[in-house]
C-alpha cells in the first residue's frame, strides 16, 4: 500500500488550518444556547426562522442583491471588451493596461475604500448604494478580465474571419460566432463578480452610507451577543450559497476551457 506523501500530508493539515475554522460556523447556528462554547446546550432551527423576522436584515440583503447584480453586469461587460482587447490584438502599453486593470487585488482593501470615499465626495457623491456599486465594479472588474481572458485564450480567430468573408458584419459576428463560444466564460465571470460584490465588507463600509448592504449589517449586529446566534446563522447560509455559486462558476469555466479545445 503507499504511504501518503510529506507534500499530501502538508496539504491535508493545511486545508484543516483553513475551513475548520468555518465548520464551526453551521454547527453552532444550530445551538439552542445564546453562548458559542462547547459543550452545545441542544439543537434547535429557530435562529433560522427569525431571520425572516427582520426587517432590516431583510432590506440589507436586497440591497447586496441588487448592488451584486449590477456589479456582475457592469464588470462583465467591461471585462468582456477588455479581455478581447488584450488577447486578439497587441498594442503600445498593453502590459501597462493590463496590469491596471489587475492593480485592484493587491492594493489594501482600505486604502481603496479611504481614497474613493474622499474622491466621491470631492465630486459631489454621497456614501449610497451607487458608490457601492462603483466601488465594487472597480474590484470585482480584474476577476472578469481573468475568466474572460481564459475564455479569449483558445479561440478560433479563423472562425471570424469565416464570418466576416461571407459578408456578416462585425456586430453580428460578434453576436452569433463570438458569444455562444464564451458564453460559458460569461457565466462565470457573473457568477463570480457577484460572489464578490456580495461578500464583499471593506468597501461596503466605508461607500454605503445609511444604506448598509448584509456583510455590514452582520458586522454591526455582532457587537451584540444576543444577536450572534442571528447572525450565525445567516453567515451559514451565505457560506452555503457562495459556495454554491462558486462551484457553478468553476463548471462554467471548465465548460467553456473544454469547449474550446474541442
Amino acid at each position: 500500500m503507499r504511504r501518503p506523501s510529506t507534500l499530501t500530508a502538508y496539504a491535508f493539515l493545511y486545508l484543516v488550518f483553513l475551513y475548520l475554522p468555518v465548520l464551526f460556523l453551521p454547527l453552532f447556528s444550530f445551538n439552542s444556547g445564546t453562548i458559542v462554547a462547547f459543550p452545545i446546550k441542544g439543537w434547535t432551527l429557530d435562529w433560522y426562522r427569525k431571520l425572516g423576522e427582520q426587517d432590516t436584515l431583510i432590506q440589507a440583503l436586497w440591497n447586496s442583491l441588487g448592488v451584486g447584480t449590477v456589479v456582475a453586469l457592469l464588470s462583465t461587460a467591461m471585462g468582456l471588451f477588455a479581455a478581447r482587447a488584450f488577447v486578439r490584438y497587441r498594442f503600445r502599453g498593453q502590459r501597462a493596461a493590463e496590469g491596471l486593470v489587475m492593480l485592484p487585488l493587491v492594493i489594501p482593501g482600505i486604502i481603496v475604500a479611504s481614497s474613493m470615499l474622499v474622491l466621491f465626495l470631492f465630486v459631489g457623491l454621497k456614501p449610497s448604494l451607487l458608490t457601492v456599486v462603483l466601488g465594487h465594479t472597480f474590484l470585482a472588474l480584474p476577476f472578469s478580465v481573468s475568466i474572460l481572458k481564459s475564455a479569449f485564450d483558445d479561440f478560433d480567430a479563423s472562425l471570424e474571419e469565416a464570418s466576416y468573408d461571407l459578408g456578416v458584419g462585425v456586430f453580428d459576428t460578434f453576436r452569433r460566432v463570438t458569444l455562444p463560444v464564451v458564453s460559458p466564460g460569461i457565466v462565470a465571470s457573473l457568477l463570480v463578480t457577484f460572489t464578490v460584490s456580495f461578500d464583499e465588507f471593506v468597501l461596503a463600509f466605508f461607500l454605503s452610507g445609511n444604506q448598509p448592504t448584509l456583510p455590514v449589517y452582520i458586522w454591526s449586529q455582532i457587537r451584540f451577543p444576543a444577536k450572534l446566534p442571528n447572525v450565525l446563522a445567516l453567515g451559514s447560509i451565505l457560506l452555503l450559497t457562495s459556495v454554491l455559486l462558486l462551484v457553478l462558476a468553476e463548471y462554467f469555466r471548465r465548460r467553456s476551457s473544454a469547449s474550446e479545445v474541442r
